[in-house]
């Protein structure tokens, strides 16, 4: 065999083309070959931006030694999660049962060729051991010992994985629940996780969850069927902090706008710097939403920045969205977004420097290996009655302070873009660009969610069906559930703001075509991929 990554157009995929390691991809090439040799599969999901991916091709994947391993004794497969989330949500899932922890990024997996089950899964592991952790070589060739002498336990054992799977999709008994106890349990269970001191739900590591934030603004919204509203005045606050803190926190680019995946600690100060589409696109339709309560000018301020980073380092010259940027560079996480206390003074007149480390808190110890990652600590209100400056000369030396970092940053190397097109994340991101310019009067931004739209049907619309992915003028992958239902929406809200009889058609053939390949007419429901994928 060889590596058969160099015909992909997953930029994911490409980084492995490379790699001394046979990778195939997931096809009937692949797994015929698995069958015929007898080998057990090696199955590595994972993504472009994904910080431990790269940290684990360095060390195992591109050593000749260690792919000399894999080659002998494994059918190795790659997939790109972005562009294959139906395979990624199934071993997920199987390796939540056979670990009983939770997955993530990359995920290693080792399948039955046969049946593709998976006999023994896990996430990242290092070169040599540490962190509790096998080495991935040691690893390996217990798991070739063990596939060859206990294949009958194995199999087993891939019979009861299959059971449970199975049982996953019976339907159980309806329960006699009226719709406002749903909507009062769903409230006080995510209450019981709400963090009031920093916002948001759960702790270290914390992640924006869009959705959920969302949910609790329509449950103040909500009206009973009467017509009166209960005092929700909580959940409001449970919104509203929860968007302060993030938009404050350095989870948010303070120079570049945009948000990055997550915070690796409970208030929002140190992320996980990989920026992903499909979560700014969320995080605008949510910030847009939180602004037609009334005005915010750090959420304003937010939303209009973010807006200015997509339109500057993520869309396609034809109008669609890139996936995402990665969190390293020069193979350091988060290297491009910091700065060293030296280096801001010396870009910054006294005034900017001052209204910088006040407000930032470079006069605090460096929170991220030395240096300082950009971290709000207070209201801008407070800060500028702190440094003695009027309103105006504060705001003029922040916005002069940050031209000025932001133009010394572009000098620097940049993180990886991915640059495939994905239809859903699209989706999220032209509601997000139409509501906050229908929310902040920004004609521009809906005409770029526009040009979204038209540059995805034509390009990922065949006319009947949706294509997933899109990169140098190939659209691949059938499309998902959440590619139609994210585009939907998309169109929806473009509707709303400017009708388009273009823009109703696309929609209504979207529904239809949903309707006709996803809905589950027995039960109820819609499946993640389509009937004949």
């Amino acid at each position: 065999m060889s590596n058969r990554l160099q015909s992909e157009t997953s930029p994911y995929l490409k980084q492995h083309a490379e790699n001394p390691v046979e990778w195939q991809p997931w096809d009937d090439q692949a797994i015929g070959t698995a069958r015929d040799s007898g080998k057990p599969i090696l199955l590595s999901i994972g993504y472009s931006a994904c910080h431990w991916c790269h940290v684990m091709a360095h060390e195992s994947f591109e050593d000749p030694a260690t792919a000399a391993v894999m080659n002998e004794n494994f059918v190795n497969i790659k997939v790109d999660r972005e562009e294959r989330p139906d395979l990624d949500k199934v071993y997920q899932l199987a390796h939540r049962l056979l670990t009983q922890q939770t997955g993530g990024w990359p995920l290693t997996v080792f399948l039955d060729p046969e049946t593709l089950i998976p006999f023994f899964a896990g996430t990242y592991f290092p070169r040599s051991p540490r962190y509790q952790l096998p080495g991935f070589t040691d690893l390996l060739m217990r798991i070739r010992d063990t596939f060859n002498a206990e294949r009958d336990a194995l199999s087993e054992q891939g019979n009861r994985i299959s059971e449970i799977l199975e049982k996953l999709n019976e339907q159980t008994p309806e329960a006699e629940v009226s719709a406002s106890e749903l909507i009062e349990a769903a409230h006080a269970a995510l209450e019981a996780q709400y963090d009031p001191a920093e916002g948001g739900f759960g702790s270290a590591p914390k992640f924006p969850m869009p959705t959920t934030v969302a949910r609790e603004l329509r449950y103040w919204a909500f009206r009973d069927t009467g017509g009166q509203r209960h005092d929700r005045r909580s959940s409001l606050d449970m919104v509203m902090t929860t968007l302060t803190k993030m938009a404050r926190g350095g989870i948010y680019d303070h120079l570049g706008g945009g948000f990055c995946r997550y915070a690796t600690d409970k208030k929002w100060m140190i992320p996980h710097f990989e920026k992903m589409l499909y979560d700014n696109g969320q995080l605008l339709s949510l910030y847009a939403d939180a602004l037609s309560i009334g005005p915010d000018e750090l959420f304003s301020s937010a939303v209009s920045e973010s807006v200015g980073w997509l339109l500057r380092e993520m869309r396609h010259p034809e109008g669609g969205f890139y996936a995402a940027i990665d969190a390293d560079s020069e193979g350091e996480e988060g290297l491009f977004y910091l700065w060293r206390r030296d280096q801001i003074k010396r870009l910054l007149d006294p005034t900017e420097y001052l209204v910088v480390e006040t407000l930032y808190g470079i006069d605090k110890p460096a929170n991220f290996e030395g240096k300082w990652n950009l971290h709000r600590y207070d209201a801008w209100r407070s800060v500028v009655e702190r440094v003695s400056l009027s309103r105006q000369q504060a705001d003029a030396a922040l916005a002069s302070a940050k031209a000025k970092l932001f133009a010394e940053r572009e000098h620097r190397v940049r993180p990886g873009l991915d640059d495939k097109v994905l239809t859903g994340w699209n989706g999220l991101a032209i509601s997000g660009l139409t509501r906050a310019g229908v929310v902040l009067g920004r004609q521009d931004w809906i005409q770029a969610a526009r040009q979204c739209a038209d540059f995805l049907r034509g390009a990922l619309w065949n006319g009947e069906r949706l294509m997933a992915t899109w990169k140098d003028g190939k659209a691949r992958h059938p499309g998902y559930l959440d590619d139609y239902a994210n585009l939907l929406n998309g169109l929806l809200n473009l509707l709303s703001a400017e009708w388009r009889e273009v823009d109703a058609a696309f929609a209504r053939a979207l529904a239809d075509a949903t309707l006709e390949h996803f809905f589950d007419k027995d039960r109820g429901g819609f499946y993640f991929t389509s009937h004949d994928h």
